[in-house]
C-alpha cells in the first residue's frame, strides 16, 4: 500500500463522485459560470466532495491515535463510547442551549465527548483482563449505556426524532455554509503528525514512557482531545459513521506497521478513499434515490470487521 497508489485512486474517485448525482452535469457544463449545472457544482458537489474527505481523513486519523494510546487494535471512536458521548452532549446543547450557534454547540458535544474518552480510558486502565475482544466489548457497552440515557431524556424531552437524525450520517445535506467546521481537522491532523513519535512511544506503555523521559498522561490526554475534537465535528457536522475509525487503521497497519509517523498519512488517505467509495456506490444503487452513508459504511465496515476479527483470533 503506497501513496503512489492511494494518491492516483483518491483523484480518480474524487472526480467520479463530482459528477454522480440527481442532477447530471459534465465538466462541458461548468464553462459557464451562469448556468444551473454550474451552481449546483459549486454549492452542493465541490462542498459534499471536501466534506467527505475530511470526515473520512478525521475519523480514520482519531481512531488510529485512539487504538495506538490504548494498544488494541479494535478501540476506535464507535467502540469506545466516544460516538455516543458526542450525542449525549448534542442532545444537552438543544435541551440546555435551544439558540446557541455551532460554534457552542460544537464546544459543548467535544467537552461531552472529551468527558466519556477520558471515562472510557479510565475504565481501561483499572481492567485487569486486557484481551484483544474483551476491550471493545466493554467499550460497546458503555456507549450503550450512553445511548440509553441520551434516548431517554431525548423521549422526555420529545425531540427523539431530531436526536435521530444524528444517528444516520448523511452527506445529500451538505452544501456551502454547512460544512466549514470539518476544516478543523486540518490543524489537527498537523498536530497528530508533529506527536505521532511521542503517540508511537506511549503506545508502548507508561513504565517504558517514563524511562524514556516521556510525559506520558500529558501526550495521552493531548492525543484523546485531538480525537474528541474530531469526533465531535464529525458528528455535529455530517452525523454518526460507524467502523471507520476501526477498520481503516487495522488495514493500513497489515501493510505500514505500527509506526505512527509513517502511517498517519496512508490512514488519512484510505479513510478518505473508503468513505469516499461508500458514498458513491449508496448514490448508485437505487438511484436516482440514495442510501444514507452511515448505512453504506456500516454494512460494509462490519463485514470488514467480522473478518479482522476472526483473523486476529486465528492468529492468537
Amino acid at each position: 500500500m503506497k501513496k503512489r497508489i492511494l494518491i492516483p485512486i483518491l483523484v480518480i474517485l474524487s472526480f467520479v463522485s463530482l459528477f454522480v448525482g440527481v442532477s447530471s452535469i459534465s465538466p462541458i457544463d461548468l464553462l459557464d459560470f451562469q448556468s444551473e449545472e454550474t451552481q449546483i457544482f459549486l454549492i452542493s458537489r465541490l462542498p459534499r466532495l471536501v466534506a467527505i474527505l475530511l470526515a473520512g481523513a478525521g475519523m480514520s486519523m482519531a481512531g488510529l491515535i485512539m487504538q495506538q494510546l490504548s494498544r488494541n487494535k479494535f478501540v476506535s471512536p464507535t467502540t469506545a463510547g466516544t460516538l455516543d458521548a458526542t450525542r449525549l452532549g448534542i442532545l444537552v446543547s438543544m435541551l440546555l442551549f435551544a439558540n446557541a450557534s455551532m460554534i457552542e454547540k460544537m464546544a459543548v458535544a467535544f467537552a461531552f465527548a472529551l468527558a466519556g474518552t477520558f471515562l472510557f480510558m479510565q475504565i481501561l486502565d483499572r481492567i485487569k483482563f486486557k484481551d484483544a475482544i474483551f476491550i471493545p466489548l466493554v467499550g460497546l457497552m458503555f456507549g450503550n449505556i450512553l445511548s440509553s440515557i441520551t434516548t431517554f431524556f431525548a423521549y422526555r424531552a420529545d425531540v427523539i426524532q431530531n436526536m435521530s437524525a444524528w444517528l444516520q450520517g448523511d452527506f445529500s445535506m451538505i452544501m456551502k455554509g454547512s460544512y466549514e467546521l470539518l476544516y478543523i481537522s486540518v490543524p489537527v491532523f498537523i498536530i497528530a503528525y508533529i506527536y505521532a513519535n511521542r503517540f508511537t512511544v506511549a503506545g508502548m506503555g507508561e513504565d517504558f514512557s517514563k524511562n524514556l523521559g516521556l510525559k506520558y498522561r500529558s501526550v495521552v490526554n493531548i492525543g484523546l482531545v485531538l480525537v474528541a475534537l474530531i469526533t465531535a465535528t464529525v458528528v455535529l457536522t455530517v452525523g454518526m459513521i460507524p467502523f471507520l475509525g476501526l477498520i481503516i487503521p487495522n488495514i493500513v497497519s497489515i501493510f505500514k506497521g505500527d509506526h505512527l509517523q509513517k502511517t498517519l498519512p496512508h490512514t488519512a488517505m484510505l479513510g478518505a478513499i473508503f468513505l469516499l467509495l461508500c458514498d458513491i456506490l449508496g448514490r448508485v444503487l437505487i438511484y436516482p434515490y440514495e442510501i444514507s452513508i452511515s448505512l453504506m459504511v456500516g454494512v460494509i465496515g462490519s463485514a470488514i470487521f467480522l473478518f479482522l476479527l476472526f483473523r486476529r483470533r486465528a492468529y492468537a
